[in-house]
């Protein structure tokens, strides 16, 4: 049997549309509308690298010298990002999950993340993809299946593409009123109107050369209570956006690598949904603490137009 370094690979198909979810991690690996890619991916034949399409939990971004302390005790994390001195991006990244049920245009992948290094909750975590007539939706179920309270953050980390549209042709809008700021270990240090530096983006502006990986939020919603992140073309192709409900009160933009050509020539912006800012569980910005029995739920997905 052919085995890839991803996993097993899981195929749902709306229409014209086709995405992939991986058994290494549960997240996307790829997200199609007919010839035209709305997420940047990786190849069946590839790792994902630099967090492409993989979901980040229980906690998005980075832990100061990866550790914390939660209910009088302390813990430290395996140093995941040894060039800062951090841990980063959470626990399930590399995980393996499994597939719970699916049907044709909708899947769904589980993952129970036991007590080890550094973590001693216990969660039962459930994300479902579907694909419809408006997009991809992405909902995620989190539940302390423990008996003690655990904190938790989640983020998730897809590129947003164009097709093969090169980044001097690409607009970028972010809603975002405020923007992080952080350190040289790429720790949150404050916070600025967003008028104040470069990194407005509430209109839309060509991305250009702009080298950004920052973090947001003040983050304005439209009626239906969703935030959007827009890139669109020069051309006459339809736009492609990122919404994120009401369990999302950050995002961080990445650019660094959309100026490169990507895995298999793709190009992308990572425009990432976060629950909570980088280290929340020292800063408590946005932490969730889930007492045993209760759950978390948060909902984003990606359409054109």
């Amino acid at each position: 049997m052919e085995t890839f370094p991803s996993g097993q690979q899981w195929t749902i198909r709306h229409g014209e549309q086709e995405a992939v979810v991986v058994e290494v991690g549960g997240g996307l690996r790829s997200y199609r509308r007919g010839q035209r890619d709305v997420l940047a991916g990786y190849g069946d034949g590839e790792q994902a690298r630099k967090g492409r399409g993989q979901l980040l939990m229980p906690w998005p971004n980075r832990l100061r010298d990866g550790r914390y302390s939660f209910e009088g005790t302390e813990h430290q994390l395996a140093l995941s990002e040894p060039e800062h001195h951090n841990a980063i991006h959470g626990l399930v990244r590399w995980a393996l999950w499994r597939l719970v049920e699916q049907e044709e245009s909708r899947l769904t992948v589980g993952h129970w993340l036991h007590p080890q290094q550094g973590w001693a909750g216990q969660l039962e975590i459930r994300v479902t993809y579907t694909l419809a007539d408006d997009g991809l939706t992405v909902d995620t179920t989190v539940t302390n299946t423990g008996t003690s309270s655990a904190p938790f953050g989640y983020g998730a980390h897809p590129y947003l593409a164009l097709g093969d549209t090169p980044l001097d042709s690409v607009q970028l809008q972010v809603p975002a009123r405020t923007e992080l700021l952080v350190d040289d270990r790429l720790i949150p240090s404050g916070q600025r109107p967003v008028e104040e530096g470069e990194h407005d983006f509430r209109r839309p502006r060509a991305v250009a050369s702009a080298d950004i990986d920052a973090g947001f939020t003040d983050l304005e919603r439209d009626d239906d209570g969703r935030w959007r992140v827009v890139l669109s073309g020069l051309d006459a192709a339809p736009p492609v956006s990122l919404w994120a409900d009401k369990a999302f009160g950050y995002t961080q933009v990445f650019t660094q690598l959309a100026a490169e050509a990507g895995v298999n020539g793709l190009r992308g912006i990572a425009v990432e949904p976060m629950s909570c800012p980088a280290d929340a569980f020292n800063s408590g910005a946005g932490l969730v603490v889930l007492e045993p029995g209760d759950s978390w739920r948060g909902t984003w997905g990606v359409s054109e137009g």
